[in-house]
């Protein structure tokens, strides 16, 4: 599987976070909370969610399964204006991306394992320290084989 290899421009996000770990894994108990308060959010730029990830500095060169992260359930909005209660803001900073289309279940992790232990290692790329997210359009099924989304993950060229 080839990436497309993007420049993203800054995003202005609203959504919800929560704390998470792979060993304490929840994004069902975020998105439900999210998708209560979805329809406050007015200013939405498209249909599309947006599933994000904000690791720490060292979680992929000292991963560890209780290593935590921050996991995002948002849209892309045009200004931060009329924040719902509950809800907060993210700039996401632009850069340069490899896009994965993937097509399947949400729940298979094998393509994860595919981009950080084949893609990158043998690519011109390192991974950068910015969001990983993944955009679920129109084509995205919960629990569907069928599923399509984007995986966004942020590189960086190698020294």
């Amino acid at each position: 599987m080839t990436p497309r290899i993007v420049t993203l421009n800054e995003k202005k996000l609203i959504g919800k976070r929560l704390i998470m770990s792979f060993a304490d894994y929840k994004p069902s108990e975020l998105w439900r909370s999210f998708m209560l308060r979805r329809k406050e959010i007015n200013n939405s730029l498209s249909n599309d969610l947006i599933a994000m990830t904000v690791y720490k500095t060292n979680h992929f060169l000292a991963f560890n399964p209780t290593n935590e992260f921050e996991k995002w359930a948002t849209v892309e909005v045009s200004n931060f204006d009329n924040l719902p209660a509950e809800m907060e803001t993210f700039t996401l900073t632009g850069g340069l991306y490899a896009v994965f289309d993937y097509k399947g279940l949400n729940t298979d992790d094998t393509i994860y394992s595919y981009i950080y232990r084949e893609w990158i290692p043998n690519s011109n790329y390192d991974l950068d320290d910015r969001p990983h997210f993944e955009i679920l359009g129109e084509k995205y099924k919960n629990g569907d084989p069928n599923s399509e989304e984007e995986i966004w993950i942020p590189i960086k060229q190698k020294q």
